[in-house]
């Protein structure tokens, strides 16, 4: 059992920028693969990126493509997402979750995530 804690949403104005972070109290994050989703209401789960255990590997979806990054800091034991050019469309509730799989193509299916955290853009 991975338990996984995300934190950093918050309301911002499009355009802002916000960095999530995902912890892993107990458990060592650079042996699993790492992605990042969001659940709007009303809408189906969106995956947006995922980092690899093995290479570094790194997906992301193209809504957010140019515009969010992903990456770890082992010291710290945390997996981080960051969100420039945030747009109206961008609010959700963000996951993160460990993968079974993650290529530059896309992310394997789920196996632990977090509560999530939500993430509000409106002016």
């Amino acid at each position: 059992q991975v338990q996984l804690v995300e934190s950093g949403g918050g309301l911002v104005q499009p355009g802002g920028s916000l960095r999530l972070s995902c912890a892993a109290p107990g458990s060592t994050l650079d042996h699993y693969n790492i992605g990042w989703f969001r659940q709007a209401p009303g809408k189906e789960r969106e995956d947006l990126s995922c980092i690899s255990s093995s290479d570094g590997s790194t997906y992301y979806a193209d809504s957010v493509k140019g515009r969010f990054t992903i990456s770890r800091d082992n010291a710290k034991n945390t997996v981080y997402l960051q969100m420039n050019s945030l747009k109206l469309e961008d609010t959700a509730v963000y996951y993160c979750a460990t993968t079974f799989l993650c290529s530059e193509v896309g992310a394997g299916p789920m196996e632990y995530w977090g509560q999530g955290t939500q993430v509000t853009v409106s002016s």
